[in-house]
């Protein structure tokens, strides 16, 4: 095993024991991108000079923290101080911000490296980026985290950033067989991080397994993890949801899959039928991200700037100025109903499974895939992290979500370790 295909913390271990240094770690993860950066397109910002400065000076110290030594792959809608911030937008060509966001501060205050700045679609918007799915590069990876779930998939950094209004965490760590972790919003520190609308907008991490996802936890927290007691036999509601219409074969069969597995393990599992209205909150998310998103670029909107978005974003930006506030109080009020009502439904459950993704990451790149099931956990601010399951037709990962309590991401975290080597 080279160092790259460490996980954070077997890497970390491994510098705090002296049998890794930090500079073997970073040069290794610089080979990796050396050889698939052409093809793959991962990454927006890289200084190597930079970053082996860091992993030499990590090499002179006390491990600062757990995740000394460890390089971690940053989506380019979130401030670093030494690295450009461009927002996928040339309107922000060569913007270097002035400082770091909270969730860099407190990656470097970990003893973290920062290994560069990764590709995102502009402004973690919908119109497709560059980068390419490493397990086939004819696909796409997802969006709006593209970067970062392609990086991490392909063994360049085991740790990357990513940020999700709709599905931009857990559906690229689907397509890509990774683990998305989008907590409760407003559990990780946003300060710093590019908002396009800030009722929605949760920083997330995708990770190669759950325990590298809980130590980013312990990071981005500043403090240990203590994990809940756990029932015995924990209860899984299997989750339909109102759009089950919309998920291929491939989506289908996971779900049965992980239903079998989950069953064989001695986990309880129920089915659960959101209530029927459930199926408007998919308008009601638009709105609500629509008309925040409009009002949040209000400088990008500007006459003089307007016509460096893509034709994509401008749409989307008219369609949000002409949202009015009325509508936009009514989808928070039926956010809010429905946080309430799926509270209520939470209380007998330890998570809710849903499909991930309509199926496997689709052809091309001309679309990074429809977050058709993640728009309920990120309208309704509860914690989310998905698995992967099995493999579709043309090879690709298709991965199953699990959906916590509102507030509950450790209760969560705790469990998909245990989902985690169930469902491999």
């Amino acid at each position: 095993m080279t160092p790259n295909q460490l996980s954070a913390r077997q890497a970390a271990r491994a510098i705090a024991d002296r049998k890794l240094t930090a500079v073997e770690l970073i040069e290794a993860s610089l080979a990796r991108i050396d050889k698939r950066e052409p093809e793959i397109q991962a990454w927006e910002h890289l200084d190597r000079e930079l970053v082996l400065k860091e992993a030499r000076a990590r090499d002179k110290e006390t491990p600062r923290g757990p995740l000394h030594g460890v390089p971690v792959g940053v989506k380019d809608i979130i401030d670093t101080a030494d690295m450009p911030t461009q927002h996928g937008s040339p309107i922000y060509k060569g913007h270097r911000p002035a400082t770091d966001a909270a969730c860099v501060a407190l990656v470097r205050r970990a003893g973290g490296i920062i290994l560069g700045k990764t590709v995102t679609t502009e402004f973690a918007s919908s119109p497709p980026a560059r980068t390419r799915n490493p397990l086939n590069p004819a696909h796409t990876p997802g969006g709006s985290s593209s970067g970062s779930a392609a990086a991490v998939a392909d063994f360049q950094v085991p740790i990357g950033f990513g940020t999700q209004t709709a599905g931009s965490v857990i559906r690229p760590a689907a397509f890509c067989g990774c683990v998305g972790f989008k907590p409760t919003y407003g559990s990780y520190a946003v300060s710093g991080m590019k908002l396009l609308a800030h009722s929605l907008d949760t920083l997330g991490t995708i990770t190669r397994s759950v325990d590298d996802a809980l130590l980013m936890w312990e990071v981005l927290q500043a403090g240990p993890a203590v994990l809940p007691e756990m029932p015995a036999r924990p209860r899984i509601g299997l989750c339909y949801t109102p759009f089950w219409g919309q998920a291929e074969q491939a989506a289908a069969d996971a779900f049965q899959t992980a239903g079998r597995k989950l069953a064989a393990a001695g986990f309880d599992l129920d089915i659960v039928e959101l209530p029927s209205w459930f199926e408007t909150l998919k308008e009601h998310h638009r709105v609500i991200a629509e008309y925040e998103s409009a009002r949040n670029t209000a400088f990008e909107c500007a006459p003089e700037r307007f016509s460096l978005h893509s034709p994509t974003m401008q749409q989307a930006r008219e369609r949000g100025w002409r949202l009015t506030p009325a509508q936009y109080l009514a989808a928070r009020e039926a956010q809010a109903r429905g946080q309430q009502e799926l509270g209520e439904i939470m209380t007998s459950f330890a998570a809710l499974m849903m499909p991930s993704a309509p199926g496997e990451a689709p052809k091309g790149l001309q679309s990074t895939g429809d977050p058709v099931f993640n728009r309920l956990s990120s309208l309704l601010h509860v914690p989310a992290i998905g698995l992967p399951v099995s493999a579709g037709p043309a090879g690709l990962p298709v991965g199953v979500q699990f959906v916590g309590a509102r507030g509950a991401d450790l209760a969560l975290l705790g469990l998909a370790a245990r989902l985690e080597d169930s469902l491999a």
